[in-house]
C-alpha cells in the first residue's frame, strides 16, 4: 500500500493511504490529525485527478523512513 501526505494547514497532517486501483481511479483512505483528534474516511478519487495531485505538490509519495515517522505520529496521536 502506497502512503502520500497531503500538503495541509502547519497545524494539521493528513495523509492519503492507496487502498486499491480501477481503471478510473483510486480507492483511498484519507487521514486527518488536528489537535489530537483523528478523522478516517474512506473515498474514491478519479485516476486525472489524483496524478494533477501528485504532479503539482499537493500530494507527495512517504518514503520508507517517513512513513515509519509518520505512524509514530499516527500512534501518538491515537494515544
Amino acid at each position: 500500500m502506497k502512503r502520500y501526505c497531503i500538503k495541509s494547514r502547519p497545524d494539521r497532517s493528513e495523509y492519503l493511504d492507496i487502498l486499491s486501483e480501477t481503471d478510473n481511479g483510486y480507492k483511498i483512505r484519507h487521514t486527518r490529525l488536528s489537535d489530537g483528534d483523528e478523522r478516517i474516511s474512506e473515498e474514491f478519487i478519479e485516476r486525472h485527478l489524483f496524478d494533477i495531485c501528485v504532479k503539482t505538490g499537493y500530494l507527495s509519495e512517504l518514503t520508507a523512513h517517513a512513513d515509519r515517522s509518520a505512524g509514530r505520529e499516527l500512534t501518538a496521536a491515537i494515544a
